[in-house]
């Protein structure tokens, strides 16, 4: 089946992947490109986003693509940038602004136009810019006004091209969603057939066409990704699928054997391989986050391939690689421009393994993971599974990585993890876990003076793990488990809560 699909020109603005998620909330299927390096089948495209910016339309070095096979030609909305870079180069003027609006504000006025059906004035949107649109580009006429900014939203006339200055993608522009409808559905025409039905089972027949049988090897992790990436290819290939869970001794408690039991209750062909005292080999005497990173991202590689070569005439190696990852290898600015943390799935395959990648959740973000996942059925424990780093908790143990540190942050760990569980508090966090600090502090437990560790607790809501608040968990849940874990883990003495958001600080410590 072939679906309408939106081409999103990203000009390095922050909220480029909430626009696509948008857009594709609307079962609309959608692709970032960046502003210089259009894709090659252009002409498939059906309509035009243009994102917003860091830059300035008036700087010198400010992104200047060629529009002239999408202007006039398609539709084409502009967002913030996008709308000045049409009015700058149109003959229209953007200048510095005297008021400059970031944050909340309110329609004022909103003409009677298909752009705007149903967005009444006063409508909540959100504005990002300290420039202002002076003058409307030729032939424009104003269609939306905000107190402060005049040239709000406008249309060129006689053509499906429209421009505004706030940023209908973000959850605090009301009908920001309702306006992209109006544009990509009423004006443009697409039709919303990009639905987790439709995916599977296009995903399921490309998989067949391309592996034909040929023998995949996969990694399972117990996260969403891998998981439901296992499912589209059993779904395809059923036995042929072969399926490796490595325990590197550095998941939850318990997790591994659960997990793997979970595995093969949904008729996966999965081996479980514990190679814990390998893993913590590996780690012993290193306590730099990086270097730790490293030597379990080489161990699991090492474990991986040994396994994989055990298997007869492997083809393939599949990866659950999703959307972001794809966007960000691509990036308009050339990727993050400076390395913050290394992820333990980057550096690709090693020379000695000679295999083709397959990646059945590249064209997905997370949360349509999971409604892929929701529709083939999987199991809510999976499927609303909060995110767990691939290095596990030797990231959450500061310092060098022992046995008995990895004990007591489990018997932490669990106590917290199943707190929020028995509170009904887990699926209203995103993430959460202890972490081990390389602290000992003084303590009375009875009459005895004791000397023992600090751990640290860590709860967080958000939407992407780009950003993140901390979360206002009940005082008197943070009391019970503070207590629980005080009087059940020999070696802890002090619980602390961890009430920083990301930025400035991130989501795990190391």
């Amino acid at each position: 089946m072939q679906h309408d699909k939106v081409l999103i020109l990203d000009f390095g603005s922050q909220y480029t992947q909430l626009i696509a998620r948008r857009v594709r909330e609307l079962n609309i299927y959608c692709e970032i490109h960046p502003y210089n390096k259009l894709p090659e089948d252009l002409a498939s495209f059906k309509a035009t986003i243009l994102s917003g910016s860091p830059f300035s339309v008036r700087a010198d070095n400010a992104p200047h693509p060629d529009l002239s096979e999408l202007k006039t030609k398609k539709p084409l909305l502009a967002i913030c940038y996008g709308a000045q870079y049409l009015a700058h180069f149109n003959g229209g003027e953007v200048a510095p602004s005297n008021t400059r609006e970031y944050g909340r504000a309110n329609l004022a006025y909103v003409e009677d136009d298909p752009f705007l059906e149903g967005i009444p004035n006063g409508s909540q949107v959100w504005m990002s810019h300290s420039d202002t649109i002076k003058h409307l580009p030729e032939n424009a006429i104003l269609l939306a006004s905000t107190t402060d900014v005049t040239n709000a939203a406008y249309k060129i006339d006689g053509e499906k091209t429209y421009g505004i200055q706030f940023h209908p993608e973000v959850y605090h522009t009301v009908d920001g969603t309702l306006l992209l409808k109006n544009f990509l559905v009423d004006i443009s025409g697409l039709n919303q057939d990009w639905t987790p039905h439709s995916f599977i089972e296009e995903t399921v027949e490309n998989l067949q066409n391309q592996l034909g049988n040929d023998k995949v090897v996969l990694g399972l992790s117990g996260g969403v990704d891998s998981s439901v990436a296992a499912m589209l290819l059993h779904k395809a290939i059923g036995q042929n699928l072969y399926c490796i869970f490595v325990n590197n001794g550095l998941l939850r408690k318990n997790e591994f054997e659960s997990v793997l039991e979970q595995y093969k209750g949904m008729g996966l062909n999965v081996k479980g391989v514990d190679a814990s005292t390998r893993f913590l080999k590996a780690l012993e005497g290193e306590s730099d986050p990086e270097n730790k990173r490293k030597a379990i991202g080489r161990t699991f590689i090492e474990v991986f391939d040994d396994e994989a070569h055990l298997i007869e005439d492997v083809k393939w190696l599949a990866q659950g690689t999703i959307y972001p990852d794809v966007i960000e290898s691509v990036s308009a600015t050339g990727g993050p421009s400076a390395t913050i943390k290394s992820h333990h799935n980057v550096g690709g395959l090693p020379d000695f393994m000679k295999l083709k990648v397959v990646e059945p959740l590249k064209l997905l973000f997370k949360d349509e993971v999971r409604r892929v996942g929701a529709s083939m059925h999987m199991h809510t424990s999976i499927l609303g599974r909060h995110p767990f780093p691939g290095p596990g908790l030797a990231i959450r143990i500061l310092g060098d990585i022992t046995a008995e540190k990895v004990r007591i942050l489990q018997e932490v760990d669990s106590i917290f993890i199943e707190g929020l569980r028995k509170w009904d508090l887990y699926d209203k966090v995103w993430q959460a876990g202890a972490i081990l600090l390389p602290v000992n502090s003084v303590g009375v437990m009875g009459d005895e003076r004791t000397y023992e560790q600090c751990v640290a607790l860590r709860a967080v809501e958000s939407t992407d793990g780009m950003t993140a608040d901390w979360v206002n968990l009940p005082y008197e849940f943070l009391q019970k488990i503070s207590n629980d874990i005080i009087n059940k883990v020999k070696g802890v003495n002090r619980v602390v809560y961890d009430i920083s958001s990301k930025p400035p600080a991130t989501i795990e410590w190391e």
